[in-house]
């Protein structure tokens, strides 16, 4: 028997939509199709007040509210070392930056992976905030920390193992890598950058020190030379763009996908987005980061949507850029010219990506524009219209 009022979240797994409600129970059935596919579109949470009534669109934060009723559990009993990790963990949210805005519920898996030992594989769009989530999480676990960018580097072999130099006095001799030594500290935070940058032989080497059951790093490819033990208590956090519209990115090896746990970094939507630009930028007008927060939005409710003019939408990095400009005195207007047209394809003339997005951005810096481009969404279900 379902229990009403009830919130519905809805996600896209293994390619189908699946809805639930707080308590974690599958409602699939009791949702359509086109129902699931517009709070997907528009990420939003759903709202059925009784059993006769139909769904309304909500905010997910509400769903979100919903899913932390506290539930009444048995005690269990916990080495004293255990009990104290384990409250470390329980009251981990309060150590995240409030210039990160990330859900509690990936926060806490995300200190709880590191605090156990897990490799982290942070996944998002590019400026959707995953290095900055690893560097605050790094942060608030106050132990030693290495960084390593490997989508920059052209010689994987000299950044995580080291380089044979000849010197006149010392003859030849071999340099080790920083990498070499950070894998040596105990209770390391070890960062790597831009893993779907780097070049295979990078993950090649990788391989061993990943593996929860090698954990080692060979200096040298030839049989019996020496190996490096990873320490006791060294956590190593990926960060990755995953997907085909991300270039000069490479396809994961299966194998090393293997060696890591997954948190994907979540889209803000326009409140968050504007929450996150007023706490950067106090004295920038509140309508402008409005404004910028609903650009950004809009553009990624387009790249998300099944026949997009574009493919991708404005980041995050890029929202706060635009804010940073409005605080020096630019316009949103001057803004989007420097920061938002450049990212769009001209081709294609009237039809071209960046004339959709101008004209997007025209209706907020218009005089009599309503901040809306796009058509009012009827909801099959419910009759309501739905405006994004």
């Amino acid at each position: 028997m379902n229990k009403y009022p009830m919130i519905i979240k809805v996600e896209k797994i293994n390619g189908k939509l699946v809805a639930f409600d707080s308590q974690g129970n599958d409602q699939s059935d009791l949702v359509s199709y086109s129902t699931k596919k517009k709070a997907i579109k528009f990420g939003t949470a759903l709202l059925k007040e009784s059993e006769d009534s139909k769904f309304k669109q909500i905010a997910l934060e509400e769903f979100d509210r919903a899913s932390n009723v506290p539930v009444a559990n048995e005690p269990v009993d916990v080495p004293d070392e255990q009990a104290e990790v384990m409250n470390f963990i329980s009251n981990s949210y309060s150590l995240k930056p409030e210039s990160l805005v990330m859900k509690e519920l990936k926060w806490k898996y995300l200190v709880r992976s590191a605090v156990r030992g897990r490799n982290i594989m942070m996944t998002g769009p590019a400026g959707c905030g995953k290095t900055m989530a690893a560097k605050s999480l790094v942060n608030s676990l106050d132990r030693p920390d290495f960084y390593f960018n490997l989508g920059a580097t052209q010689d994987p072999r000299a950044t995580l193992i080291g380089n044979t130099h000849f010197d006149k006095e010392k003859g030849t001799y071999f340099s080790e890598a920083l990498f070499v030594k950070a894998i040596q500290t105990e209770n390391a935070v070890i960062l790597l950058d831009e893993l779907t940058r780097a070049h295979p032989d990078a993950w090649n080497i990788l391989m061993t020190v990943l593996d929860q059951g090698q954990r080692y790093l060979r200096l040298d490819e030839a049989q019996g030379q020496a190996t490096i033990e990873v320490a006791d208590g060294v956590t190593f956090i990926a960060t990755a763009n995953i997907g085909n519209e991300y270039t000069a990115t490479r396809t994961l090896d299966k194998a090393l996908m293997d060696r890591f746990i997954v948190v994907e970094m979540d889209l803000l939507n326009d409140s968050e987005e504007k929450g996150l630009l007023q706490y950067m930028f106090p004295n920038v007008s509140s309508d402008e980061l409005g404004k910028v927060a609903e650009i950004a939005h809009l553009t990624r409710v387009e790249a998300l949507s099944e026949n997009g003019r574009f493919a991708s939408g404005v980041s995050t990095r890029t929202s706060v850029e635009i804010a940073g400009l409005l605080y020096d005195g630019f316009s949103l207007e001057e803004s989007a010219e420097v920061c938002i047209y450049p990212q769009y394809s001209a081709d294609g003339g009237a039809d071209s990506e960046r004339t959709f997005v101008k004209q997007l951005v025209q209706k907020y810096v218009g005089e009599e524009g309503d901040g809306n481009l796009f058509n009012d969404v009827e909801d099959e279900d419910s009759g309501d219209n739905v405006r994004v």
